[in-house]
C-alpha cells in the first residue's frame, strides 16, 4: 500500500510538469521545428495533431472510468497528450509568425478573438 501512494505522488508530481507548456517551455517538442513550413504545411499539422489529442483526451477520460485510471492516464497517456498540446502550441506560434491567415478561422488564437 506504501508503496502505492509513492507512486501516485510520485506520477502526480510529474504530471504537474505538464504545465510547463502553457509557459512556451516545450518539455517534448523542438520550438524551432516548423521554422521552415509553408502555411499550408501547417494547417494539415496542425489537423493531425488535433485529432491525435483528441483521441488521446478520449482515452485518458475513459480510463478515469476504471479503478487505476489515473495510474493507467500517467504511464500510458500523459506524456503522449503533453506532446500533442505542446505540438499545437508550436504550430499555432509559427502560423502567428507566418501571419497565416487562409485557415485563420481554426487557430485558437483567432477563435477567442472573435
Amino acid at each position: 500500500m506504501r508503496r502505492i501512494v509513492v507512486f501516485l505522488a510520485l506520477a502526480t508530481t510529474f504530471a504537474g510538469c505538464s504545465s510547463l507548456a502553457d509557459n512556451g517551455m516545450t518539455i517534448f517538442a523542438d520550438p524551432s521545428k516548423y521554422q521552415y513550413s509553408t502555411c499550408e504545411d501547417l494547417a494539415r499539422q496542425r489537423q493531425t495533431w488535433t485529432t491525435k489529442e483528441q483521441e488521446l483526451r478520449q482515452l485518458m477520460i475513459r480510463a478515469e472510468q476504471s479503478a487505476g485510471g489515473a495510474v493507467v492516464n500517467v504511464l500510458a497517456y500523459k506524456g503522449d497528450h503533453v506532446a500533442a498540446r505542446e505540438e499545437l502550441q508550436l504550430l499555432d506560434r509559427a502560423a502567428r509568425a507566418k501571419n497565416c491567415d487562409g485557415d485563420a478561422k481554426n487557430w485558437p488564437s483567432n477563435s477567442a478573438i472573435q
